[in-house]
């Protein structure tokens, strides 16, 4: 296994870092060990003292031009909440020495995995996948990262994927993008590069990263599949579309048109994560979710059959259980009577529970606009109800919150599978502000049988509403009646929902 580092392609000189092993920052992280030095910045593996934890630690030399400009990129980069986006626990100025400190990373690089060869396509493709959506994440909440090289790509030993560098990267080594959509293209561009990486063993790209370069033919970039045999045609073509080297095919532009496109890749069920990063100013608040291995439980044995002589005993006991049963229940009516009314209030047992609440588990879920199309990405509706907060399902995008006059609202409808009495919903809105929704529930899928049951002017991040056992509902739809910003037009979002119901 390896940690993590920056593995910058296209480094500048070298430059020693102020600090030394033994410092500490913020009375609170020790540097270890010092791991990399590239382009004046130094990362350290360091140890929390508080949690006592190892961490990554980014410190500058004394010449690094750009210390202001990486500490509130880190800081920015803190506030993003998918679980596969380094996380960054502190980043400060302080005393003439800045740092910034972000989650330690154990495991295999894309690099790492690449050293025998070609990786299997489609485990290669879902690597790219899921730093594809959580790029798109991050690009929604204005971040970018400009510096995508299979070193950034990691696979952890927990088993989950983590794209490093948000953010700090670019800050770190100058890159700017002239707009936003300039960002959002450079990015898809780079995710293709990955792509092209995992499917063939080669690097698309004049920097050196540590791979072969890319074969040409005529001066152009071979495709994946006249490189390596066995590559899927579809895959070979959106790599080919994200790199724009496909004739006859629009280019993939943005990291969320490349995870759309690599949706289609079948991918194991991820692993509970948390989806909230500690923010800068909640230091001690941080999660420890490094590291993490799967318990084994000991299965239960099967329980052996009784004898002869046990089933007997059973037996005679059943037996005289019943007769005493009998001659009590024969005695009470004797001394009730005959002609006395049965009561009209409802029988209670003693020692009675309440009743309980249990996860439902939706049965299906579409894009809903019933003053439109009818659709709204239905195509995407899934994601919502997948157990994952990697994936989403989200709208179309409108020139304004108010869908640009052409309708009321827009909404995601879901299957519950059954009659249910709901008693909490929650759904994680992502974290961009600006958006209002409703929770409306019914008994049929139709505007008309859909009555609000909660709402919220605040749609963004984990919205719970407290329903408290509702009429029996079959449909549940999450109703969005304003939307947040989405680059430069708006777009609403739902990446999960966890519902809860009483138990019938």
């Amino acid at each position: 296994m390896h940690t993590a580092s920056p593995a910058w392609c296209g480094s500048g000189p070298v430059s020693m870092s102020a600090v030394e092993p033994g410092t500490r920052l913020a009375n609170r992280f020790r540097l270890e060990d010092r791991v990399s030095e590239s382009a004046g910045a130094t990362l350290w593996k360091a140890i929390d003292e508080i949690l006592a934890r190892p961490v990554a630690v980014h410190t500058f030399s004394p010449e690094f031009p750009r210390e202001s400009e990486v500490v509130l990129a880190a800081r920015a980069a803190s506030r993003l909440h998918d679980p596969r986006l380094t996380q960054v626990f502190d980043a400060a100025d302080e005393d003439g020495t800045a740092y910034v400190v972000s989650e330690w990373v154990t495991g295999d690089s894309l690099l790492d995995l690449l050293e025998a060869g070609p990786m299997d396509p489609e485990r290669g493709a879902v690597l790219v996948a899921e730093a594809a959506e959580a790029l798109a994440h991050a690009h929604e909440a204005g971040m970018c990262h400009l510096n995508l090289t299979p070193g950034r790509l990691m696979w952890t030993e927990g088993g989950t994927v983590k794209l490093l560098g948000v953010g700090v990267d670019a800050a770190i080594l100058g890159l700017e993008a002239e707009s936003p959509e300039d960002s959002q293209r450079r990015d898809a561009e780079g995710l293709g590069r990955l792509l092209y990486a995992a499917l063939t063993g080669h690097w698309p790209g004049e920097d050196d990263c540590g791979l072969p370069p890319a074969p040409l033919d005529d001066g152009k970039i071979c495709t994946p599949r006249q490189v390596t045999a066995g590559v899927p045609g579809y895959l070979d073509t959106i790599a080919s579309r994200a790199l724009g080297v496909k004739r006859g095919a629009p280019p993939l532009e943005t990291p969320a048109a490349v995870a759309e496109e690599l949706a289609q890749v079948p991918r194991p069920v991820p692993a509970p994560a948390s989806t909230v990063p500690p923010s800068v100013e909640l230091r001690a608040e941080a999660p420890d979710t490094l590291n993490i291995r799967p318990v084994a439980v000991p299965r239960p044995q099967p329980a052996r059959p009784p004898g002869l002589f046990s089933r007997f005993i059973v037996t005679i006991v059943v037996l005289l259980v019943m007769a005493v049963v009998g001659i009590g229940a024969w005695s009470l009516g004797k001394s009730l009577g005959t002609e006395a009314s049965p009561s009209t209030s409802a029988p209670t047992t003693p020692g009675a529970e309440p009743a309980k609440t249990v996860a439902l588990t939706p049965a299906g879920a579409i894009g809903f606009d019933p003053l439109g199309d009818g659709e709204e990405r239905n195509e995407l509706a899934p994601r919502a109800i997948d157990g994952s907060y990697g994936t989403d399902w989200h709208t179309e995008s409108y020139n304004d919150a108010k869908f640009g006059g052409l309708k009321k609202g827009v909404g995601l409808l879901i299957d519950l599978g059954r009659d249910a009495r709901l008693t909490k919903v929650t759904v994680d809105f992502g974290d961009v502000p600006g958006g209002a929704a409703e929770l409306k529930l019914g008994a049929e899928p139709t505007p008309e049988a859909l009555t609000t049951a909660a709402s919220t002017k605040e749609a963004m991040g984990k919205v719970s509403f407290d329903l408290g056992g509702s009429e029996p509902s079959r449909y549940l739809m999450v109703w969005f009646t304003e939307l947040p910003p989405y680059q430069s037009r708006f777009r609403g979002t739902v990446l999960d929902l966890e519902i809860t119901a009483t138990e019938e």
